[in-house]
């Protein structure tokens, strides 16, 4: 089995966060991990069976082009990201039936429960792309608005990725 780990990331924390994911997945499967502004939707998934999708919450959601340039001018010269997870998502084609999906997003540990996800809501649009839900949506959290990742938290995305690829072997295993 193989799996793909997609994500954005303004400030190292989710990128760090999807890292750790891949590392717990590769314990049983082949994966890849792929930052998406760069990317067209559909090549960086061919062939995947678990697509697991990551970004920060901005605004109790996924980012968007406002939210992301906010988040730009936080530091002097760093450059806004054109495309999100959000773009990544609409612009995905309706052939992903048969694989799975997880999705995790990092947030402010301060204003941790407050109404909104960016995993939540890329869970919802993932789901309506046909992903078979691997997991509920998973949050992972930082200091503050640029991080750093609070205590334990690479640990915790790392044993989820190990659960994700157990859980992605052993439904594949029961619909084989």
């Amino acid at each position: 089995m193989e799996a793909v780990v997609i994500y954005e990331s303004m400030f190292g924390n989710t990128a760090e966060i999807a890292r750790a994911v891949a590392g717990g997945l590769s314990e049983q499967l082949d994966v890849r991990t792929v930052e998406v502004s760069s990317r067209t939707p559909g090549d960086d998934v061919l062939g995947a069976d678990l697509i697991v999708i990551g970004g920060p919450t901005h605004a109790f959601g996924m980012s968007r082009l406002a939210s992301r340039e906010e988040a730009a001018g936080r530091r002097p010269g760093n450059p806004t990201v054109e495309r999100g997870i959000r773009e990544w998502l609409d612009a995905l084609a309706d052939d992903t039936s048969g694989r799975f999906g997880a999705t995790f997003d990092t947030r402010v540990k301060a204003v941790k429960h407050l109404p909104g996800s960016a995993a939540r809501a890329a869970d919802r649009v993932a789901r309506r792309h046909g992903l078979s839900p691997a997991d509920s949506p998973h949050s992972f959290y930082v200091e503050g608005m640029e991080g750093p990742l609070c205590p334990g938290e690479v640990e915790r995305a790392r044993e989820w990725g190990r659960e994700l690829g157990r859980t992605a072997l052993l439904a594949r295993q029961s619909t084989s």
